[in-house]
């Protein structure tokens, strides 16, 4: 007790007013002993303590005194911003060019408040400066205040200042103003690193890897020095654009020009080039080589061999790891659903749970999408019930894993359940809905779905395929000939290769043979197998031979070393009768070294196939 009222003291005797008083000789340093003390402070208890002793003693009515304070709570220490508003709102009557600039930098998080601050400066007769401008950048949401700012640089005659055309070309970039972006760039009165960084960044993340990489060359040849940040973008670009000699080049480049060895990042950037260019031996060799790898390396590999199918490869870098993260186990746990692997998949998920990291909703898609690959329905009550368990939000993306798979293992009435449990849905959760009811027969459902769906959302192409096939499943042509006709009219959609495959169908399923071929002869483009395939299967079901036989010479011209188109017309004729025809047909598939495969039946039992 005796020594908190003896520092009491001794804090007042240090501050007291009539040693203390603010001097105006020493209004530009921090000698203060006030002050000093703030530079020290590093909690918010001792900051309002310094605080209330500069108020009794008056000092944050001097503006320097304020603006040290300000800075503190508002940028130092953005936990104290509260503060920093009110003392900024009360007590700053005449906030000078810095203070606005450190409240303007403050709340760039909120484009409201900065542009207010902005008009109250403007308002105060203060000129802005160039770190105004740039932290008004950071805090506009939309392209129309970007321009505005930039509009207003050109009026206040800071529009040629570097690191302000910098900004203001990231910003046009962000909204995907790339030409607006150039034509900033062009008016950069001294080009250095920085700007060109940017553009060759700007056109990589905007999906024009080939300006990126003219760019780079345009630096070179103006004497800049590229730095790790230039060439993580071109790597960037060159995994993009999939083209592993581009990608090779840039290795090569850097490897002549580097003495030191590779950075932390620029390995693995490298690492992530070669993974989606899809060479995994380069990969490899790189990440063996870089002596330090982070987690970002570990993940990055282990993703490229689950893509490419090596499960085990990646599994056995897993293992070696010395930390995991959720990443690292969603790679893995992706890897074996591919495979519709259940039993690995569900070891590797109570794995996870075991080491007490959290599954996050693409992990529990995994699951979902290895129990419908596996028609596993148990397995996927499994999952939906673990979600409920949880209490994980069940979204859009989420609920259409599990609506479509109820209805890939028969579970209609539960999709529905899941499908009307969701309050925000998108598109992609309406067409796994309309996809399932037209999968099991319940065209009507799906058309009056289909038209639910448009009092607030707007098919895509993916709908269209849904919709025309669940006509064609339950017979409704009429429905679905009218769904197809107003595709491009009405939603400015141009029929596909697969839209024109469900028409097709639903027209050779009625037995509308002819009219099914008028529409294969008029389309604008080629015919695929699928096409080929179910003009053969209509004809076969209503023994039309000779669609038969020119849908099979067509699919025999797309798939000669596929049996089917084989098989299929060889029993076409033995039904007929033509028993010669049909024996020539095996005899064609004997010569070309074609056998039918043997049909099997599989069944899951506790996610294990038997």
């Amino acid at each position: 007790m005796f020594r908190c009222r003896y520092g009491w003291r001794l804090f007042t005797s240090v501050s007291a007013p009539s040693k203390s008083s603010w001097d105006p000789t020493m209004s530009l340093t921090l000698s203060h002993p006030t002050l000093v003390l703030l530079e020290k402070c590093r909690t918010r208890n001792h900051f309002k303590q310094i605080l209330a002793q500069m108020i009794r003693i008056r000092l944050v009515t001097e503006t320097f005194p304020m603006s040290r304070l300000l800075l503190f709570s508002a940028v130092s220490y953005p936990e104290n911003l509260d503060i920093a508003r009110i003392l900024f709102d009360h007590y700053t009557p005449r906030p000078n060019l810095f203070i606005y600039n450190t409240m303007i930098s403050a709340l760039s998080f909120s484009s409201t408040q900065t542009f207010s601050l902005y008009n109250s400066m403007l308002r105060s007769y203060l000129s802005p400066d160039e770190k105004t401008l740039i932290s008004l950048i950071k805090g506009s949401n939309y392209l129309s205040e970007g321009k505005q700012i930039h509009c207003h640089a050109i009026v206040t005659g800071l529009s040629s200042c570097g690191y302000f055309l910098n900004s203001l070309i990231k910003m046009y970039f962000e909204h995907g103003q790339m030409a607006l972006a150039d034509q900033v760039f062009q008016q950069v009165p001294q080009l250095d690193t920085i700007s060109f960084n940017i553009m060759i960044a700007g056109y990589v993340w905007n999906s024009c890897s080939l300006k990126a990489l003219d760019l780079f060359h345009d630096m070179v040849s103006a004497g800049l020095s590229p730095d790790d940040f230039t060439m993580v973008s071109l790597l960037m670009s060159c995994g993009r654009l999939r083209n592993i000699h581009l990608g090779n080049s840039v290795h090569a480049w850097i490897l002549r020009r580097t003495v030191c060895g590779f950075s932390l990042v620029l390995s693995n950037a490298l690492l992530d080039m070669y993974v989606k260019c899809g060479n995994l031996v380069l990969a490899r060799r790189v990440f063996d080589a870089s002596p330090k790898k982070d987690i970002v390396s570990w993940n990055t590999v282990i993703a490229g061999y689950v893509k490419v199918g090596e499960v085990e490869v990646a599994h056995g870098l897993f293992d070696e790891m010395p930390v995991r993260d959720l990443v690292s186990w969603n790679s893995i746990i992706a890897g074996y659903a591919q495979r519709g692997n259940l039993p690995t998949l569900m070891d590797m998920f109570n794995g996870m749970i075991f080491q007490k990291v959290v599954p996050d909703k693409f992990t529990i898609v995994s699951l979902v999408c290895s129990a419908a690959k596996a028609s596993s329905l148990g397995q996927g009550r499994w999952v939906h019930g673990w979600i409920v368990r949880r209490q994980m939000k069940l979204d859009a993306f989420l609920g259409s894993t599990l609506v479509d798979m109820y209805c890939k293992c028969g579970g209609i009435e539960a999709a529905l359940a899941v499908f009307k449990m969701i309050t925000v849905k998108d598109v992609t959760l309406w067409t796994s809905m309309i996809a399932g009811f037209g999968s099991h027969g319940y065209g009507k459902q799906a058309l009056e779905y289909f038209c639910k769906m448009q009092e607030n959302l707007k098919p895509n192409q993916v709908t269209f395929v849904a919709i025309l096939t669940a006509c064609s499943h339950s017979g409704m042509v009429d429905e679905g000939l009218r769904i197809f006709n107003t595709m491009k009219e009405n939603y400015g959609i141009e029929p596909g290769v697969e839209h024109y495959g469900c028409l097709i169908d639903l027209l050779a399923r009625a037995g509308k043979l002819s009219e099914a071929k008028r529409v294969i002869d008029n389309m604008a483009m080629k015919p695929s197998r699928s096409i080929w395939g179910a003009m053969l299967n209509a004809s076969q079901a209503h023994g039309n031979v000779e669609m038969a036989e020119v849908a099979s010479m067509e699919l025999l011209k797309l798939e000669p070393e596929k049996e089917g188109g084989y098989i299929l017309l060889s029993n076409m004729y033995a039904a007929d009768g033509n028993w010669g025809h049909s024996n020539r047909i095996r005899e064609i598939m004997g010569s070309r070294g074609l056998k039918k495969t043997a049909g099997c039946s599989k069944l899951v039992v506790g996610g294990r196939e038997i």
